[in-house]
């Protein structure tokens, strides 16, 4: 880190342990990704009256080039966070996803989804509510009445034009998740 880590306690004593235990997991993201310019982190003991144990609070912001990372890690859903070291594990965890994600972004590695193939409808069978389409190589792969999107399998008809995705089915490949397109 550019430059030295700072560490606050809210609404609870400074802990010797605790701040070791923050120090030791921000030189960890600091080896995961050196580019980190600046860490700040707030541990949070919200006072107030609770059924069971105080629940922590913990703030990591990260400065890095070209932006800035929060993480939060609120109690509220989350039980376990009546442990401090408990709560400082998941918001570093949260910290080490997200420089992971900003990482990717600025190596230009976004994940790119394939569209839905397109295919044609070549025979259809609505009485026993199945058919074929025909794709652009000219396979024809069969789809069952289930498969079809927006309940649409009554509105297809020979030469609809349709996405899908193809999986392996028992007898061979198979479309699910067929989307109609144009009739």
């Amino acid at each position: 880190m550019q430059l030295p880590l700072q560490i606050a306690f809210r609404d609870m004593p400074p802990s010797e342990a605790v701040e070791a235990k923050i120090r030791e997991r921000a030189a960890k993201l600091d080896r995961y990704y050196n580019r980190i310019m600046s860490c700040r982190v707030v541990v949070e003991a919200p006072h107030g009256r609770h059924h069971q144990g105080k629940l922590y609070h913990v703030r990591i912001d990260l400065t890095v080039p070209g932006g800035e990372l929060l993480v939060r890690r609120e109690p509220a859903a989350h039980h376990a966070h009546e442990d401090v070291y408990v709560a400082i594990r998941d918001a570093f965890d949260a910290a080490q996803r997200q420089l992971a994600d900003y990482a990717r972004r600025q190596r230009g590695d976004i994940k790119a989804h394939e569209p839905p193939a397109s295919a044609r409808v070549a025979k259809l069978f609505p009485e026993e509510g199945y058919g074929f389409i025909e794709t652009p190589e000219g396979f024809e792969i069969y789809f069952h009445r289930n498969s079809v999107l927006d309940d649409a399998f009554g509105h297809l008809e020979i030469g609809s034009t349709v996405q899908f995705v193809e999986e392996q089915g028992e007898k061979g490949p198979q479309a699910s998740t067929v989307r109609l397109i144009q009739r």
